[in-house]
């Protein structure tokens, strides 16, 4: 074929039974690929380390013949100068390819998916913190460019506004994330190696008096269902918000007066059995099922567990401090406070430790160690009395005006 012109190119014909190469005969090596179905695009071929190689330009007549043949020229000169036109190319594709995957984003994904979801109950906060918020903009970087730097940056970001606490939190969930990616070999080292936590967390030592709780029982009864009888049932419990506010209608036996908390729902992967007292199955008995297949204990619409607790806990503590004592101010408290009040209240009341950390099913404490591998007795009876003598102190609380009660220490 003569050198190529615009007019020889648009009007070469394809041969339905083969591929078809044209040379230029103003640049050898340069070429008119026509496909059987009429498609057609540049290439250029030549010899790289002994060996025939093909680089593709581009597709015509989105590469015109003009650019096509200066593209060509560019690539036979890097031919001789030693370069392989195909194999840089194709070392780009891969490379921009792994740019792709080793998104920030995509990674923390994976982490998710891999790690997190099937492992952490919690999994959800901890996607919250890697793909949103404060590390949003780090989604579409490529996380081998993340350094320390970057990281002390958004981490101080926190603390400045003042959430030191969310600072620690999102700090712990981009720990357990890099070490993962260590331990992938996605990275060959974590960025967060040798940074401390950026604020020191004071343990809470809050356990509300008996006219507190007195107040709060109150207010709960007055809020009723859903919130108002799910903190009652923290409060006779004293197991966690989350293991309460999602509870299942399926994890209750009433007739055995019993509540196994499944581990895939327990913090610390252990199913847990919790006595229920006869205020607590009273309680239970009374609350409404809703759904055509009722499954969520605390739910306003059958299908997801009660979620609006920050704004229920304010109407909560608004109500409770009108119950309060004159004179008594009701001091500011969180939920996980009536957990700390219920052990308390049981050690005062003279439940052994041991059988208040069976109670809320702690692996710590009396039962840490090489004790919680060789104690498998589960304290079940004692575990029960304690409950009712707990339910009992309440009641005792509740017809007194709160007023402090002198009881027989019992053991249990």
């Amino acid at each position: 074929m003569a050198a190529f012109t615009a007019r020889s190119v648009e009007h070469a014909k394809a041969d339905p039974s083969k591929r078809l190469e044209l040379p230029d005969s103003a640049l050898p090596g340069f070429y008119l690929v026509i496909q059987p179905s009429g498609a057609k695009s540049w290439a250029v071929r030549y010899r790289a380390a002994g060996k025939p190689k093909k680089h593709t330009l581009g597709p015509y007549p989105r590469l015109g013949l003009g650019d096509a043949r200066e593209r060509a020229r560019e690539a036979l000169q890097a031919v001789s100068e030693g370069r392989d036109p195909a194999g840089e190319k194709a070392a780009a594709q891969i490379e921009q390819a792994a740019v792709v995957t080793m998104r920030f984003g995509m990674v923390a994904a994976d982490f998710i998916a891999r790690y997190a979801k099937p492992r952490n109950r919690t999994w959800r906060q901890t996607e919250v913190f890697l793909t949103e918020g404060d590390l949003a903009p780090w989604q579409d970087k490529d996380i081998r460019t993340i350094g320390r730097r970057e990281i002390l940056n958004a981490i101080d970001a926190v603390v400045e506004r003042g959430a030191t606490i969310h600072a620690n939190r999102l700090f712990s969930a981009l720990r357990r994330f890099y070490a993962w990616t260590v331990e992938r070999g996605v990275l060959e080292a974590s960025p967060m190696a040798g940074l401390k936590p950026p604020s020191q967390e004071i343990a809470r030592d809050r356990v509300l008096t008996d006219a507190e709780l007195t107040a709060i029982w109150k207010a709960a009864g007055e809020i009723g269902y859903p919130f108002g009888s799910a903190v009652q049932l923290l409060i006779l419990t004293g197991q966690r918000r989350s293991e309460v506010l999602e509870a299942d209608w399926r994890e209750f036996n009433l007739a055995a007066s019993s509540w196994t908390i499944p581990r895939e729902r327990a913090k610390n992967d252990r199913a847990h059995v919790v006595p229920l007292s006869p205020r607590v199955t009273e309680i239970l008995d009374g609350l409404p099922r809703i759904g055509a297949k009722p499954l969520f204990v605390f739910t306003t619409n059958g299908t997801t567990p009660f979620s609006g607790v920050s704004k229920a806990h304010d109407r909560l503590n608004r109500l409770a401090a009108a119950h309060m004592p004159e004179g008594e101010p009701l001091a500011p408290w969180r939920l996980h406070d009536i957990r700390r009040t219920f052990a308390s209240g049981c050690a005062r009341l003279g439940v052994s430790v041991h059988v208040v950390e069976k109670a809320l099913n702690h692996t710590s404490g009396t039962f840490g160690g090489i004790v919680g591998v060789y104690q498998r007795h589960d304290f079940a009876d004692e575990r029960r009395r304690a409950m009712e003598l707990w339910a009992g102190h309440l009641d005792v609380l509740l017809m007194s005006g709160a007023k402090v009660i002198q009881l027989a220490r019992r053991s249990a």
